[in-house]
């Protein structure tokens, strides 16, 4: 999959509209000695960042020497690319890379550039720099009139951000980063406000009692846009059955139900299949109830020790006396993101933050 994504980003094509997008604004710009260099003995071997870095170096070495003669050429270039979503990622790069030492120059390339790629990579480096002076330009940023612009704002300084470098400061304190989040906590954009919601996941996984206290105000006359963002942004701690985050959301008070006929419809499973597991869900309350219903899978991992992660099966309100069937398939077919190991796995349910049945079984090699 990684190999895919790679090859369809950094595709032919795009290797040829950018060597042409760059001649069509610098003439001088040597297409032979680009395409020689892109495709060197190690392009096919390099991972998706790798390649984003390799077209930045290679690039800089047939423009202009001068870092703004540069950036110049590259700004000119960007709108030939403006169909291409991900690629002209490199752009911001090559800020990253050659403009740190050139603030006038590079803060508003990288607000120029994030409107056809993303600059939330390559802001981090700046923060990291000069935290005090780039978060001042990132709350400005968070007032712009172009989307793009206000979601770099908080993309930009998520403190767990993917594929980015971890921004250690705002992970020990993330105090910074909140008026930002208030700025665009009622964004009309979606695009944005879900940047929003990511970024307090992150702070959540430091800090919950700052994001529970953030929320608690946000909730106040909120919109349906930002009931989403609080539900999205406590999504971890709603997984980790944290008592305040299930307040929040009216899932505090523990369900009033009983689980019965938990069952797998297997001992066993072989590595590629799946395995169903099956209940009945049935309320003793004499009133209907708001229920929040997950189940964890506890896989087992190279040294043997178990390792669960939670899944969102449902969330509704049960009527009194009610009862529901609930039945779902885990998978057990490769995936990028995770890593099967034959033993003993278990399923159990997790009902408003509460772990309750449960049953086991054995993965298999074949």
């Amino acid at each position: 999959m990684a190999d895919a994504l790679k090859d369809s980003l950094y595709s032919p094509a795009f290797i040829e509209d950018l060597g042409k997008a760059l001649v069509a604004v610098y003439p001088s710009f040597d297409q032979g000695q680009y395409r020689q260099q892109i495709y060197d003995e190690q392009w096919s071997a390099r991972a998706l960042k790798q390649r984003t870095r390799h077209v930045t170096t290679v690039v800089h070495n047939l423009l202009p020497t001068a870092y703004r003669a540069a950036l110049n050429v590259l700004q000119a270039a960007a709108p030939h690319l403006s169909h291409y979503s991900y690629a002209p990622i490199f752009m911001p790069d090559f800020v990253e890379v050659y403009g740190l030492d050139d603030w006038e120059a590079s803060l508003p390339a990288l607000a120029y550039f994030t409107q056809f790629s993303s600059s939330e990579f390559a802001v981090r480096p700046f923060i990291l720099r000069d935290p005090t002076r780039m978060m001042a330009q990132m709350r400005a940023w968070a007032k712009d009139p172009n989307h793009h612009v206000r979601r770099l704002a908080s993309e930009g300084c998520r403190p767990r951000l993917p594929w980015g470098m971890a921004l250690q400061a705002f992970k020990h304190d993330p105090t910074p980063i909140l008026p930002i989040l208030e700025e665009l906590k009622d964004d009309p954009e979606e695009y944005v406000r879900r940047s929003v919601a990511n970024n307090l996941n992150d702070i959540a996984k430091d800090h919950p009692d700052i994001v529970i206290e953030v929320l608690r105000q946000w909730q106040k006359s909120a919109s349906t846009a930002r009931q989403w963002i609080i539900k999205h942004a406590l999504r971890t701690l709603l997984k980790q059955g944290h008592s305040e985050a299930l307040g929040l959301l009216g899932y505090g008070n523990q369900a009033e139900v009983v689980v019965r006929d938990f069952r797998l419809d297997a001992v066993s499973v072989a590595m590629g299949n799946t395995i169903t597991f099956r209940f009945t869900l049935e309320s003793t309350a004499s009133e209907p109830q708001d229920v929040m219903l997950d189940y964890v899978v506890y896989y087992n991992k190279a040294n043997g020790r178990p390792a669960p992660k939670v899944f969102k099966l449902s969330t509704f309100q049960l009527g009194a006396g009610e009862a529901r069937h609930f039945e779902r398939r885990v998978s057990f077919r490769p995936i990028s993101t995770r890593v099967y190991y034959a033993g003993t796995h278990r399923i159990t349910l997790q009902i408003n933050g509460v772990e309750q049945e449960g049953a086991t079984f054995e993965l298999t090699e074949q």
